[in-house]
């Protein structure tokens, strides 16, 4: 006897007495779990800052007692926070960088060419305005080059601004010739006296929040920050979801080197001259303010607060250190401990949310 259509189509009795659950079901079950998966993200990533505000305030209370006088002075208080500004700036950049799943070797040594070129006597010519625009153009050619061969010449990021890196510290020292350029330009050593402070905060400092505001809001609110993200998460499913992968990792690498520009011209307000040591290990302190803040080396994941927050440690460790007459070195060994440390937690963290 023939079979109905409707028992055929569905696999017999059999299969009809057990009809699959509705795509809605499915769909609404997966929104569910994302949601949650979201939640906890968000409250593992609230943890992780909250986590470095308490270790910030632990340094303060060591640095307080340590050096009641000297640490806790309103002057030793804003040359902190100015010294966090410049590698803050790089920070931010890098931090796109980093959750895009790429890195940057490069920024400290485009740091150094953009702040060396800024100050050439060629350069000096054209006033404030003159070194401003140099060295974000620098900072920004830079970028695009580390951008093009990276996303249209299909190099390994850490090969490419490996490259960057002994490219642009080689053009730093021909162009100084191993020399200091001191900056005469009234306009611009005016930024880094106490006179030009407002409300008692450093210009360069307010740059900085700036720069942090406008990439948390990039990063949080817009197309091109959540297009970042995906891109870190799964480059292939970014790409099947329509996004230009390449162009938006072309875009990343300018943005950094725009971030690099910035802060060359804070060093070069701060140090009142332009050198081809500057910038150095840049890149080391800023990846590594990146990770304790949160930010996954393999991309996908990370935050501009948690960066900003690394900075402001790596920065106070070293100044107190520094009134406490430590060496370097014993620095070094310190902001080691604290990289691997935040990596470690940065794994298990990984592994808890895969379980």
């Amino acid at each position: 006897m023939k079979q109905p259509a409707s028992e055929a189509q569905q696999g017999g009795p059999d299969a009809a007495a057990t009809p699959e659950p509705p795509a809605t079901t499915h769909a609404s079950a997966k929104s569910t779990q994302e949601k949650g998966g979201g939640r906890a993200l968000g409250l593992r990533l609230d943890v992780r800052n909250l986590s470095l505000l308490g270790v910030l305030a632990a340094l303060i209370i060591v640095g307080g007692i340590t050096k009641p006088d000297q640490f806790l002075d309103v002057n030793n208080l804003q040359l902190v926070l100015t010294q966090a500004s410049v590698i803050g700036v790089v920070t931010v950049g890098m931090t796109f960088v980093i959750i895009s799943g790429g890195i940057d070797l490069s920024v400290g040594a485009i740091v150094a060419l953009a702040s060396v070129w800024a100050t050439t006597l060629a350069t000096q010519e054209y006033g404030f305005a003159g070194i401003l625009f140099t060295a974000v153009i620098v900072g920004l050619a830079c970028g695009l080059v580390n951008g093009v061969l990276i996303a249209y010449g299909g190099m390994v990021p850490f090969i490419a601004t490996l490259a960057m890196l002994a490219s642009a510290r080689g053009l730093a020292l021909q162009i100084t010739d191993g020399k200091t350029q001191i900056v005469t330009v009234d306009s611009v050593l005016d930024l880094g006296v106490r006179d030009s402070y407002i409300l008692g905060i450093p210009p360069l400092v307010l740059v900085f929040a700036a720069v942090t505001v406008i990439g948390w809001l990039i990063l949080n609110r817009t197309t091109f920050g959540r297009r970042t993200v995906a891109v870190g998460g799964n480059a292939e499913a970014a790409r099947l979801a329509g996004i230009d992968v390449r162009r938006q990792r072309l875009y990343l690498y300018l943005l950094s080197g725009l971030c690099c520009g910035i802060a060359a011209f804070l060093l070069i307000i701060l140090a009142g001259s332009g050198q081809n040591t500057n910038g150095n290990l840049y890149e080391l302190d800023a990846i590594a303010a990146a990770i304790i803040g949160g930010t996954l080396l393999s991309g996908g994941r990370g935050t501009i607060v948690g960066s900003v927050l690394g900075v402001l440690v790596f920065t106070t460790i070293t100044n107190i250190f520094a009134l406490n007459n430590l060496q370097s070195d014993v620095q070094q060994i310190a902001k080691g401990a604290i990289i691997v440390a935040a990596v470690l937690v940065q794994r298990r963290t990984v592994r808890n949310g895969e379980s």
